[in-house]
């Protein structure tokens, strides 16, 4: 089975940190080598889209000096990594309600976002400011105004079309769904997207999830056998 689309809940830079006796920021910042390693192995495994969920809209609860410290290591992970992953052929896009953000750091991704690798390797998709839920009633809405503006009647009105209002619409659904750290929930993440998604909760947290634990992981989806709602025995039937 070739691996489409995975997506990564990066969880547990918190507790790593905790755990060394250093403030929750050191685990951010160690959590950011990882999400490197991760888009390297993701390339060389000829994986063509990746989608992290960086910052949730719930995450806006967590202590200000926490999410300052965030949004500055966004934007200077921004800067710093850009370059080289323009050299791996990686196309950074931005998911999520990004008006929350500062006009600098949305200036920022708007920048980043328009910067075109020479070869198109892979798709890497940074889910900032969002949540499942979100994502699902912005589509509605659009939808709604297209109905309203009667571009779209309600009898043509499908899964298919839905799925053109949604974020990451010009991909494919998730395939892989790894959530590290230990916790077995999907935390209002693509929650369209995942529906078929085959799903890994790891208990290693994110600055200790390597690529060799992500080789790991690529090689459990490959033995899975994925039904879509069919029989084992129609599955065997289509792949002959």
């Amino acid at each position: 089975m070739t691996i489409k689309h995975i997506a990564i809940i990066m969880d547990g830079n918190g507790r790593w940190a905790t755990l060394r006796k250093r403030p929750r920021t050191f685990g951010h910042q160690a959590g950011v080598k990882t999400v490197r390693s991760t888009i390297k192995t993701c390339v060389e495994q000829g994986v063509p889209n990746l989608t992290l969920f960086a910052f949730s809209s719930e995450n806006w609860s967590r202590p200000v000096k926490e999410v300052q410290k965030l949004m500055d290591l966004f934007m200077r992970s921004l800067s710093k990594e850009t370059p080289e992953l323009l050299k791996q052929g990686v196309q950074q896009n931005f998911i999520g309600n990004l008006s929350r953000f500062s006009p600098k750091l949305q200036q920022k991704m708007k920048n980043v976002a328009a910067m075109r690798p020479e070869k198109l390797n892979m798709n890497l998709n940074i889910a900032v400011n969002y949540g499942g839920k979100w994502d699902v009633i912005q589509a509605a809405r659009k939808l709604g105004q297209d109905l309203s503006s009667k571009k779209i009647t309600a009898d043509e009105v499908s899964e298919g079309v839905f799925n053109n209002y949604m974020s990451l619409a010009d991909q494919p659904a998730v395939d892989l769904l790894i959530r590290t750290g230990g916790e077995h929930r999907i935390s209002n993440f693509l929650l369209w997207q995942i529906a078929y998604a085959e799903i890994f909760f790891e208990d290693v947290l994110w600055p200790d999830f390597n690529p060799e634990e992500l080789i790991r992981v690529m090689d459990q989806f490959h033995s899975r056998e994925r039904r879509f709602g069919k029989t084992s025995e129609q599955v065997n039937l289509d792949a002959n």
